[in-house]
């Protein structure tokens, strides 16, 4: 099983972590079963960009961005050439790593 090795992040991981996954699971899924819980405010069905994370290490071996996921990118904060929805990033054999960044444009948590 690849690992995702996830960078700091104060709010939802703050020391960092490494967590496995099975091939063929979106990096937010992945996420979300380990207790990181990402903001995913469209329950994973590319409508948002609320789940965006930087992918450090390992791009290369995500599944190819689709329009849709290309079209919502252009939205999120801190858009950089290797961001990805995680919700659509599906993970392959090669580990990846990957940065949450700080911001998104949701301005409103649920469950807060």
């Amino acid at each position: 099983m690849p690992i995702i090795k996830i960078l700091p992040h104060a709010e939802y991981c703050p020391a960092g972590t490494q967590i496995e996954a099975p091939v063929g699971t979106s990096i937010c899924e992945a996420l979300l079963d380990h207790h990181i819980n990402i903001e995913h405010a469209c329950e994973l069905s590319c409508a948002c960009t609320t789940c965006h994370v930087i992918v450090r290490e390992g791009f290369a071996s995500l599944n190819e961005i689709e329009e849709g996921e290309e079209d919502l990118l252009d939205r999120a904060w801190g858009l950089e050439p290797n961001s990805r929805l995680s919700c659509q990033a599906i993970l392959a054999q090669q580990d990846v790593v990957i940065e949450i960044p700080r911001y998104t444009i949701n301005h409103a948590k649920e469950n807060h």
